[in-house]
């Protein structure tokens, strides 16, 4: 996979994109918690003497005061202030402007940008003329920023940072394999020097280098780490492995057919960074919001400069302008999202919920589909004994499980295993069993204690013409279960069901999303049958087997291009593509490093309905984001023609003063409304 480790670096940096602009809205990708942390800080140490040394808004404060130079002081600290701290905002701005959308970031950089350059303006003024008494905003400045920044430190802090799947992917491939040479001996060489058709010698235990065709031996290779499957799975001569599953107890040569770009887990790496990359184009309703205002900001402060420009002097018509764009500047509706984030996550956390991008708590509300993938999702995951019937009435389940054990200790297909590790499980010990050997078609016959003994399929029973209760059958094959017989003697003793346990939890899961009226829709690899019998035992309408994990990611995008919205549950590799893709994606938290890192939130254990909890909340909290904007941003309405004179004619102007204190008044509004959040 030399291709794609080599490319990690740039993956990551991709990734990383995704994760910053979902969250921040357009924030400098670069940022990350710790510089957030210590902007603030710096930024702050930078504000407080200039809060304390110039007017707000033209008004003195009862703690300001001034000295010979102060002036200068303020000038020197604001334009340090202005670069440093206002340094992400412009990098933010930038993009959003390159992507013709402006937003929060746009907004912000007018606000300050404007306040600075003004200042600046007056500052020269009043050295030039004393008289004049031009206002300026160093004040508004350090405020501003300083908010700004604490809004997205808060923010950063309460959404966790997610780190590469991309990375995690490649971990999955050992850095040296077993390369067979001509003569028959095998030298380790490192696995970027693999080509295409090299042949490889994998050991029992050993990770699948690369993908490739088994051409000597056998064996059972674990494939949930890749697949999500939990069964092992069978392979001989001419089947194919997957890179990064796991081999089991079999050595076996591999002749190389994937490297690189071929590979199946450079296509999921390269399948999840398209999904991210489209869905961190999605807006969230603050960055809406702020479209909005920065447009009506800057109409109306165009509009008031020309208008004060005719009916007045030039001072006058700046001095409008500015006042507009000032009170148009987003104190409030900075915190009015991240209060609510943070709020939101903290009680997410006690329910189950780690939330690791905020716009999933947007994107809840108006769920149309939920897509749950099928092992260890909606089945515990463990492929395993699910049951045991014994029909001879002289035999007992322990000695049933003996003799199932006699025989399926001596073969090494999938199905055996689980029955070792169930017999493990329950301590109990196997018979010993002779002259065992496996009938193609049939299942496996031995000799156990003097008695000859069969484990057969169903078509055998129904070839042989042996009778059992089809209820006793059914509530297994509901659940997708394979069933084996045991036959003793040619006689019917028992029969034992295999497959992957269902959760308690999850028939009445399944209701109560119908109840909300959110589909749900079964995704998994296994065969149409067994997804058949799960999805009619769970009341699931919709279901999709025999599954890849493009195939995943191509269902959810077909619906996405519908105009659904739709949210996507699962735990293993092969979900990470439609984890990503989807409107939200949710992992397992007992799932594996990639699923969790290509999620949106992680439900820190299995329980289902924790999905509802999580449901509930987002709307809660997206309530409480439209109500926290329209205080953030609503006076706005009243404030900025007011700012722009529009009522000057009856005299009455809004006074740059009275525009601070509703700025102010908002912030705190908002603030206590995101802590009154609750579920």
């Amino acid at each position: 996979m030399n291709h794609s480790m080599e490319d990690m670096d740039h993956m990551d940096h991709m990734h990383m994109d995704h994760g910053d602009h979902g969250d921040m809205g357009g924030m400098d990708h670069s940022m990350h918690m710790g510089n957030f942390k210590q902007k603030f800080w710096i930024s702050l140490v930078l504000a407080i003497p200039i809060i304390l040394l110039s007017p707000m808004m033209g008004i003195n404060l009862p703690f300001q005061f001034t000295f010979p130079g102060s002036d200068w002081v303020v000038l020197i600290l604001a334009t340090i202030l202005f670069f440093y701290g206002g340094q992400p905002f412009f990098s933010g701005a930038k993009s959003e402007l390159k992507d013709k959308s402006p937003a929060m970031m746009t907004l912000i950089t007018m606000g300050i940008g404007v306040a600075y350059i003004y200042s600046l303006y007056s500052f020269v003024i009043n050295r030039v003329n004393p008289e004049a008494h031009v206002m300026d905003f160093f004040w508004e400045l350090a405020t501003l920023i300083v908010i700004m920044l604490l809004g997205h430190w808060i923010e950063m802090n309460a959404v966790s940072n997610a780190s590469s799947a991309l990375q995690k992917l490649a971990e999955l491939l050992p850095d040296e394999v077993n390369l067979l040479q001509t003569d028959g001996s095998t030298k380790e060489v490192k696995l970027q020097e693999v080509k295409t058709g090299d042949h490889l010698l994998v050991r029992a235990g050993d990770k699948m280098p690369t993908d490739g065709n088994i051409i000597k031996g056998s064996t059972t290779v674990d494939e949930s780490a890749v697949t999500g499957e939990s069964k092992g799975v069978s392979k001989n001569v001419g089947d194919k492995v997957i890179g990064g599953s796991v081999n089991g107890n079999g050595t076996v040569e591999v002749e190389v057919t994937g490297t690189g770009e071929d590979g199946y887990l450079a296509k999921v790496m390269k399948m999840v960074r398209q999904a991210q990359s489209e869905k961190s184009k999605l807006e969230s309703l603050s960055d809406k919001v702020a479209k909005w205002l920065f447009y009506v900001a800057l109409a109306a402060g165009i509009i008031s400069f020309v208008v004060w420009l005719i009916v007045a002097d030039l001072p006058e018509a700046l001095n409008r302008m500015v006042t507009v764009f000032i009170i148009a500047c987003p104190h409030a509706l900075g915190l009015a999202i991240p209060l609510v984030i943070a709020r939101s996550t903290s009680l997410a956390a006690r329910n189950g919920l780690l939330l690791k991008n905020r716009q999933a708590l947007e994107q809840a509300n108006e769920m149309d589909y939920i897509f749950l993938d099928k092992t260890g999702t909606l089945t515990k995951g463990e492929f395993t004994v699910t049951g045991v019937e014994v029909l001879d009435a002289s035999l007992d389940k322990e000695t049933a499980l003996k003799y199932i054990g006699a025989l399926e200790a001596q073969t090494n297909h999938p199905l055996a295993i689980g029955v070792m590790n169930y017999l493990k499980k329950e301590r109990i010990t196997p018979a010993q069993a002779n002259d065992v050997k496996a009938i193609n078609g049939v299942g496996v016959e031995g000799t156990v204690e003097d008695k000859k003994v069969l484990l057969a399929n169903q078509k055998e029973i129904e070839r042989r013409g042996l009778s059992i209760d089809e209820n006793q059958l059914t509530r297994y094959q509901q659940q997708g279960n394979t069933i084996s017989f045991l036959l003793i003697n040619d006689q019917l003793a028992a029969f034992f069901a295999m497959g992957d346990t269902i959760k308690d939890d999850a028939k009445s899961f399944i209701a109560d999303l119908k109840a909300k009226n959110i589909q749900p829709v079964m995704l998994t690899g296994d065969n149409k049958e067994a997804a058949k019998a799960v999805a009619n035992y769970l009341g699931m309408d919709e279901f999709y087997g025999e599954l890849l994990p493009d195939d995943k990611e191509k269902i959810i995008k077909s619906y996405l291009e519908k105009g659904k919205k739709v949210m996507m549950v699962g735990d293993g590799i092969n979900d990470a593509p439609s984890l990503a893709r989807a409107t939200i994606g949710m992992a397992i938290g007992a799932g594996t490093d990639i699923a969790i890192d290509s999620a949106d939130v992680v439900l820190t254990n299995d329980n289902l309905g924790d999905i509802l909890k999580f449901i509930q909340l987002a709307k809660k909290t997206r309530s409480k984001m439209i109500q926290n904007l329209w205080w953030g941003a609503g006076y706005n309405i009243v404030a900025i023609p007011l700012a722009a004179g529009i009522l000057a004619p009856v005299g009455i102007i809004l006074s740059p003063a009275v525009g601070a204190v509703l700025m102010s008044l908002s912030t705190v509004i908002v603030a206590i409304n995101a802590l009154l959040l609750d579920v």
